[in-house]
């Protein structure tokens, strides 16, 4: 009889690696390494050579440095005709690596045939200084060549050799014996740990009001006149003018997500639709950016008449008609400054401050993450006959990405590199993800983009403060066949608070920036800025040097999150199920009660309730008290883990193939005929909306549970000593003011009520959900 394979394990599981090693001072904004194995390395740095003897006819050379120490060697450029070369690089070999004692530096002169022996210079591993950061650079020092006799010869090399940690300034550019088997000066860039910004990202509000003189080219007919702005690969374009006439109007709003450096022109043309299909342009103008007005609050900015340039088509070329009286188009157009720009998804939001610098509010705290290994990854491509994997990982908070270097051919990859954010806001959400790197030299037969290896989310505001939260995450990602384990990644976490005070008081703050409120977006207008903000940020990293790909951005930011999967409906379902099952409980512990299944809880339950029949002042507080002592009971069984990825919560270890081949299935849908696909994909239009519904349902009863479940310890705090003090005052307050304060604080007038949500509603949306458990 078959055994069954045992199942993955998709656990959390906490670790005790030994961190720092030889703690490193430094300020609560410096990178200190204490989070991180240390990991020594062996730096040599090759500054310069002066003197070189003359190899080539023409009396010059063509000198390189090659670096060998056993079986690693890494070489610098070469230069052409040069006696007196500068390189300036640096290399480390990993101490864990070292195969030999004796550390080899050879000056050669590049040659078709074979590289001519120029001299070189030895060194003794066991008399290599060692240097520990802070501490000031190692001054290098010139060092006389020698030829392989150990005689002196002509030429002098400038080196600097010490052994280090990753904590080294010169750790991240230098060429890692980890990457022995890459070669190429583009290669090595592609495996180099690096910190990306993305683009400050700006939504740009067009408010078009009317038009002047305009001159259609058929004057016996009532134009019908519309606006279409483009900027970049946005288009918009505004309804048609109900008033068909040379003088149009429409006082209408478009919405763009623009991005600094402002590198295209936003581009208007107003246009007259004389047939289906079949537009006439009035006139054009384009506006640069830069010159646009900035705002900061809701307050209207000045509006500008801006001329429209006429074209007309002459001999199969564009060219401007002069007119005597120009056409002219009237707008209000400014760059919204007090809204915050989405290019995340709303409950893994990393950033939520709004996008000019001067509405910022001082930082909170510290966020500290120590990227330290991986284990168990699988084989990700096949090279040279064998499956292997270079994996990289990849974090982003805010503004700041950063990306590990890559470690190439290794299934248990060791990174040991620190990261450090300044944090603005206690609920916003950090994502590590891991990818497999298919862009190195030698993997041109392997796939054009990054392979995702899975991702791990983490809630700042369920950390406790100062603590070091040390767990191995289960990587996953979901196939068509299923969810799969794609091995493991090894974090620590630390959250610094600056000022307890301060973040505390955050809890009474609106989530978003209060243009949000004031003049709020559409749910539509949101989603498609969204797109556009995601589009723009990808693009953007995708141009750095080394480019951070474009399917790692989309990745990281969810992009295709909100298709229809009936897997994620069904989660959404059993998650409303779950927070149900609490008041279901209360139903059926009362009829008990009612049933007398046991007499002597319901002789008690009587008793009490002829008490606060009797004494109705005593409800709200004996209700409170009761909240309060079940918050401090729950303190005992509160979360010890940060949240993971969870495949029960997702449904993504028990979806049906049909299921998952749907969810996969591409939009429009590939499935023939041509009628199941029209009404399949109307359906799934349909469902995503009614799922994003049921989520955030879900997530509103979640956050009621969190209340007092300790998964945010600082709001589960506050809401318990709220508990404490509101019960106590309401014991001294007579029911009846209360009962009056309360009827007129809810009917009270317009002129009291601010558009701004109420502190309590503030502190609600704060509250975490188990959205970062999903998968």
């Amino acid at each position: 009889m078959m055994q069954r394979p045992p199942p993955e394990d998709f656990s959390l599981r906490e670790t005790n690696p030994h961190l720092g090693g030889g703690k490193v001072s430094g300020d609560k904004l410096t990178s200190t390494y204490d989070l991180v194995e240390q990991m020594q390395y062996l730096y040599v740095r090759v500054v310069k050579a002066k003197e070189l003897p003359a190899k080539d006819v023409t009396g010059s050379c063509d000198p390189y440095v090659e670096v060998k120490l056993g079986n690693y060697k890494g070489t610098t450029r070469h230069f052409e005709k040069k006696t007196n070369p500068e390189w300036n690089q640096v290399f480390a070999f990993s101490k864990d690596r070292l195969q030999a004692s004796v550390l080899e530096i050879t000056v050669k002169d590049k040659d078709f045939v074979k590289d001519d022996f120029m001299g070189r210079v030895l060194f003794d591993l066991n008399e290599v200084p060692k240097r520990v950061p802070p501490d000031s650079p190692l001054a290098p020092q010139w060092y006389r060549l020698e030829d392989r006799k150990g005689d002196k010869v002509r030429g002098e090399i400038m080196l600097a050799v010490w052994m280090g940690t990753q904590a080294d300034e010169a750790f991240p550019e230098a060429w890692h014996s980890d990457a022995a088997t890459v070669s190429g000066t583009d290669a090595l860039a592609n495996i180099r740990s690096k910190v990306y910004l993305s683009p400050k990202l700006w939504y740009l509000r067009v408010n078009v009001i009317e038009a002047q003189d305009l001159q259609p080219s058929d004057k016996g007919r009532y134009p019908e006149v519309y606006v279409k702005a483009i900027l970049g690969n946005q288009a918009l374009r505004t309804r048609i003018s109900q008033s068909r006439s040379i003088n149009p109007m429409w006082n209408e709003d478009l919405m763009f997500v623009a991005a600094e450096p402002f590198e295209e022109h936003l581009i208007l043309s107003v246009e007259d639709r004389v047939a289906p299909n079949k537009d006439e342009v009035l006139g054009r103008c384009a506006i640069q950016l830069q010159y646009v007005d900035r705002r900061l609050d809701h307050k209207a900015v000045n509006t500008r008449w801006y001329n429209l340039e006429k074209h007309v088509i002459i001999e199969g070329e564009q060219k401007k008609k002069d007119t005597k009286f120009a056409s002219r188009i009237h707008m209000r157009i400014c760059l919204e400054g007090g809204y915050h720009v989405l290019d995340e998804s709303t409950h893994y939001s990393s950033d939520l401050r709004p996008t000019a610098k001067q509405l910022w509010k001082s930082s909170i705290g510290i966020l500290e993450l120590g990227i330290l290994s991986a284990q168990g990854l699988i084989p990700m491509k096949t090279k040279d006959g064998r499956g292997t994997t270079d994996a990289y990982c990849v974090a982003k908070y805010g503004q700041k990405w950063v990306r590990t270097r890559t470690i190439i051919d290794s299934f248990m990859p060791k990174w040991n590199e620190q990261y450090t954010w300044e944090v603005f806001d206690p609920c916003t959400v950090i994502t590590i993800g891991v990818f497999d790197n298919c862009h190195l030299h030698g993997d041109k037969n392997g796939p054009a983009r990054d392979s995702r290896i899975g991702k791990v989310r983490i809630r700042l505001s369920t950390l406790e403060t100062d603590r070091v939260y040390t767990h191995s995450y289960p990587l996953l990602v979901l196939y068509p066949n299923g969810v799969k384990k794609m091995g493991e990644i090894h974090l620590a976490v630390r959250f610094t608070c600056s000022s307890l005070l301060n973040m505390m008081h955050m809890y009474s703050q609106p989530l978003l920036p209060k243009m949000h409120y004031i003049y709020p977006l559409t749910v539509s207008q949101l989603d498609s800025l969204r797109h556009q903000a995601t589009q723009i940020v990808s693009m953007r990293l995708s141009r750095a040097e080394p480019p951070l790909r474009k399917e790692v951005v989309e990745y990281m930011l969810d992009v295709g999150s909100h298709m229809w999967s009936m897997r994620r409906s069904k989660a959404n379902f059993f998650r409303i199920m779950g927070v149900l099952s609490g008041l279901i409980a209360v139903g059926k512990w009362f009829d008990q009660i009612c049933n007398w299944k046991n007499p002597i809880t319901t002789v008690l339950i009587h008793i009490l309730f002829i008490i606060l029949v009797i004494y109705p002042e005593l409800i709200l507080p004996t209700i409170f008290l009761y909240l309060f002592m079940i918050g401090v009971w729950y303190y005992r069984w509160r979360p010890r883990h940060p949240p993971h990825m969870d495949t029960r919560l997702s449904h993504a270890d028990s979806a049906h193939q049909d299921e998952l081949d749907e969810e996969f299935d591409t939009f429009p849908t590939s499935r023939p005929p041509d009628v199941v696909r029209m009404r399949y994909d109307r359906l799934r239009s349909i469902a995503g909306k009614i799922q994003t519904v049921v989520g955030d349902l879900a997530t509103q009863g979640e956050r009621l549970q969190s209340l007092l479940s300790w998964r945010d310890p600082r709001a589960t705090a506050l809401f318990v000593i709220f508990c404490l003090v509101a019960a106590i005052v309401l014991y001294v307050t007579p029911f009846q003011v209360v009962a009056l304060l309360t009827g007129f604080y809810v009917l009270r007038h317009p002129r009291f009520r601010h558009k701004l949500p109420s502190v309590p509603l503030n502190f609600f949306r704060r509250l975490p959900a188990r959205t970062d458990c999903m998968l």
